[in-house]
């Protein structure tokens, strides 16, 4: 039996990058945490330490904070592509390289009911993501993109239910036509594109997404998973494939009939865990081959 080195990567993960654009009296800010990873031919470190092929760690935070000021933040997807081609292109022993963005919202302070030209207060419903892997140089250079959102927290009060379900003998759950459907919702979608809107299409699946959860009339949140992902492949030719998953965000009717009072699906205890986890994929039946597009490295996107 022989013992071998198997895949490997290696890079700087989680790197806090603030920018404030300065050009105009009225500044932009930018927030955003970035994890590079590179991919190639590095057995040496791994089996000798040999770190002749090895670009730093370090020197990636750098490149990462640099590409910031030099090809700024304003579509993360762009500022993911220029950075993994500068790895690609530019640092020979790299074969491909793979970058993990989240980026975070911010508003404008009022004052005197106007937008305050400096200021911002943290908002934003959820968390952008992007994803970006780049392998190979030249003609042969493959690039793969994915958008995505996670903690969207998003609840219906009604139009949803659950019946009919497999029971046995540990089965304890009551149907329900009439639920409260709850979730913190996390979607990714693979795009078959690098050059496209970027941040309208980000807005835009947003939009489906909520517009589709809250008018489905649910009989299971698998249900309404598949519509979600169904409606943004409908409304988006630049989408090959979405990936959704959802904890189901329990809430139950509380007893309040021990207190002889009435509760008519009005009040609920909200419960945090155990939590359902359903996920699924939606996604073209010729949708290009993945390749290496949903191969993560930090797990945060």
């Amino acid at each position: 039996m022989a013992i071998i080195l198997g895949d490997h990567q290696y890079g700087k993960a989680e790197n806090r990058i603030v920018r404030i654009v300065r050009d105009t009296p009225r500044h932009e800010i930018h927030d955003v945490n970035v994890s590079t990873a590179l991919r190639g031919d590095f057995a040496a470190a791994h089996l000798v330490g040999d770190q002749a092929t090895v670009l730093p760690t370090d020197t990636q935070k750098q490149t990462a904070y640099a590409y910031a000021k030099l090809h700024g933040l304003d579509a993360i997807e762009s500022y993911g592509l220029a950075l993994a081609r500068h790895f690609v292109d530019d640092v020979e022993p790299v074969d491909a390289a793979r970058v993990e963005i989240e980026e975070y919202a911010w508003e404008r302070v009022l004052v005197d009911g106007a937008p305050h030209d400096h200021t911002w207060v943290r908002t934003g419903q959820e968390v952008r993501t992007a994803s970006v892997t780049v392998e190979g140089t030249g003609a042969a250079q493959r690039t793969w993109v994915t958008g995505g959102l996670k903690d969207l927290v998003i609840l219906k009060s009604t139009g949803s239910e659950f019946h009919g379900f497999l029971e046995d003998e540990y089965t304890v759950l009551e149907p329900t036509t009439d639920r409260v459907m709850a979730t913190s919702l996390v979607a990714r979608w693979r795009f078959t594109t690098d050059d496209a809107d970027w941040n309208a299409i980000y807005a835009g699946v947003k939009a489906v997404l909520t517009a589709t959860f809250a008018s489905v009339h649910s009989l299971a949140l698998q249900q309404t998973l598949y519509e979600m992902g169904k409606a943004v492949l409908e409304a988006y030719d630049e989408i090959a494939e979405v990936r959704l998953s959802a904890p189901n965000k329990h809430h139950f009717a509380y007893d309040l009939g021990r207190f002889g009072i009435e509760n008519r699906n009005e009040v609920f205890h909200a419960d945090d865990r155990p939590y359902g986890l359903i996920q699924a994929s939606v996604t073209r039946d010729d949708a290009p081959d993945p390749g290496p597009a949903w191969h993560q490295y930090t797990g945060l996107v």
